[in-house]
């Protein structure tokens, strides 16, 4: 892994109050992570590339935080309590509060990839799950609220783009019935609690006239990353959004198809459209 586990890359013209991050979009996996699943299966869990889509959001004066170490490490959009302790050789010093991810498999700390398959043929100590979330999770987390805080700080407002993929069986791995096919882009905002409706609606406008199937809070409203820091009453808007992976890459390869250019180039547009907002409702 690299020694530093995220890059922050800064604005490269006059600062908007904009900060994206890609949370599960690292692929350096570190050396004690001890996993016995197939490196290829592991993959599975990435959010591959995602930061090369939004690349360009230091050009239009927004902040990018994204994460080096791979989700299936320890997942940053979890709560420090949502733990397995089955997966635990030890008790945990404090309380546990795992959740519904957990439940699934993929709490803070992973058990399962594609749901069936053990990460893991050993147990964990709880020394090693303490390193990880002070090593990763932790440095991750001050990044990406001292960006807030000081975007925040200096407009007086915030806007902020939690960036991730999902899985063309997103319903499956999620294990919801639905009868309504995977939209191109899921826009979340925890049911309408984290963010501007004006702003989700730009967003929303953007992708549907570029030709993309837009959904919102379906099948994904938003974990911890926007829960911490939406509450538009106080001008902090924070809003998730999911690319369906085989619009800009094979899923089983992880490799960039011939249509990546293009989601690029769309999301480049939808910054600049961003960027307009931003600027005009800051003056």
């Amino acid at each position: 892994m690299s020694l530093n586990p995220y890059s922050l890359h800064s604005p490269v013209k006059d600062a908007i109050a904009l900060i994206c991050d890609s949370p599960h979009s690292g692929t350096d996996y570190p050396a004690d992570f001890g996993y016995a699943v197939p490196h290829h299966i592991l993959r599975s869990a990435e959010d591959t590339h995602v930061e090369a889509l939004w690349n360009a959001v230091p050009a239009i004066g927004g902040t990018l935080l994204e994460a080096h170490f791979p989700r299936s490490y320890i997942d940053l959009n979890r709560t420090l309590e949502d733990i397995d302790p089955a997966l635990l050789d030890a008790d945990w010093p404090t309380d546990l509060n795992p959740g519904e991810k957990t439940r699934i498999g993929s709490g803070l700390i992973w058990r399962t990839v594609k749901q069936t398959e053990p990460i893991y043929c050993r147990l964990l100590s709880v020394k090693e799950v303490q390193q990880r979330i002070d090593r990763c999770y932790k440095p991750y987390h001050e990044a990406l609220r001292n960006s807030v805080e000081r975007a925040h700080a200096a407009f007086g407002a915030v806007w902020h783009l939690n960036l991730h993929s999902m899985p063309n069986n997103a319903y499956e791995r999620l294990q919801i019935q639905s009868s309504r096919p995977l939209a191109d882009f899921v826009l979340g905002d925890r049911d309408g609690t984290t963010c501007d409706p004006a702003f989700m609606a730009l967003i929303e406008e953007h992708l549907r006239a570029r030709g993309y199937t837009v959904a919102r809070n379906d099948p994904y409203k938003g974990v911890q990353l926007i829960a911490n820091i939406g509450n538009p009453s106080k001008k902090r808007n924070s809003m998730q959004i999911e690319i369906r992976r085989p619009l800009y890459m094979d899923e089983t390869t992880r490799v960039k198809n011939a249509n990546f250019p293009i989601v690029q180039q769309d999301i480049r547009d939808l910054l600049i459209k961003i960027e307009t907002f931003i600027r005009s409702a800051i003056k």
